[in-house]
């Protein structure tokens, strides 16, 4: 009974937190994988949605639903502006380019959010509703946890809807693969690279807010996160959007596992599922 609770509580919160790793780093697999932008600010967009919810909440008494859009909305309109001002100009740029502008815009972001909110943890609390546990049986586990994986299913299915059954995904992926051609048959690939960014930088902000509780919020939140954010991104196989949810789902199996199992090397084991993993990748692909 004991093992079976243990597994439970693994599998229950690491599909938890795996959803909300997927609804974070989704973004970035969409402007790294279609658009081909590595942005390391793209925690930054996670912390500013998380910071705009809890502020709202906190000061102004906002419900979370609320403060979850407006945190969407603020995030997205920041991105419409990185993307015009900075990202546009390295649409054509080398990747070490990119890695040096972005990883200044998350210092500054950093910056930032040290001068306003402070550099320590900000203090949190869920709604009554979502602070309710419910009983499985072998354990009971927080509505939260519920509600978390079901917004990450539902993100799911409508991001692989967006992408691979409409007209904006197929007129992403013909200007991601010829970009003079899709404007010559009156693509308008600006601007469907400026919405494409913004996207991204709004589904990074949903899951900082609706994951506050699971990855709490603080200055260095950018940077904190950024690896594990990445690992998902990597193991996808950039733009895979199908794939990206069970890989963070098993990322954050993996994450949580090792940290209850093992306390003392936890916070590496999740480097050896990666290192695991991308070795098998490499000699399954056909010589």
């Amino acid at each position: 009974m004991e093992l079976l609770s243990t597994l439970t509580f693994i599998l229950f919160y690491g599909l938890s937190y795996g959803m909300v790793l997927f609804t974070i780093s989704i973004g970035l697999v969409v402007t790294l994988g279609l658009m081909r932008v590595l942005n390391m600010a793209h925690g930054a967009f996670a912390a500013l949605g998380g910071y705009t919810a809890l502020e709202l909440m906190n000061r102004y008494g906002v419900d979370l639903w609320l403060g979850t859009l407006v945190a969407v909305a603020v995030a997205v309109a920041v991105g419409l502006l990185a993307e015009r001002v900075f990202i546009v100009r390295l649409y054509t740029a080398s990747d070490l380019n990119q890695v040096l502008l972005t990883i200044g815009l998350a210092f500054l972001a950093v910056a930032s959010f040290n001068f306003l909110f402070g550099p320590n943890l900000v203090p949190s609390t869920l709604p009554a509703a979502l602070a309710a546990n419910v009983d499985f049986g072998v354990r009971t586990f927080q509505i939260y946890r519920l509600f978390v994986v079901a917004v990450g299913a539902v993100l799911m299915l409508g991001l692989w809807y967006l992408f691979e059954a409409t007209k904006i995904g197929a007129e992403l992926r013909a200007a991601v693969d010829n970009r003079g051609m899709a404007e010559a048959v009156g693509i308008n690939v600006a601007r469907l690279f400026s919405v494409t960014f913004a996207l991204g930088c709004g589904l990074a902000a949903l899951g900082g807010a609706i994951g506050f509780a699971i990855l709490p919020l603080e200055p260095l939140y950018p940077f904190k996160y950024l690896n594990i954010i990445l690992i998902v991104v990597a193991l996808t196989g950039f733009g895979h959007i199908k794939g990206a949810a069970g890989i963070a789902i098993m990322v954050g199996i993996v994450d949580t596992a090792g940290r209850f199992l093992l306390p003392s090397l936890g916070a590496f084991i999740v480097y050896f599922f990666l290192i695991g993993m991308m070795v098998w990748r490499n000699r399954a692909l056909p010589a």
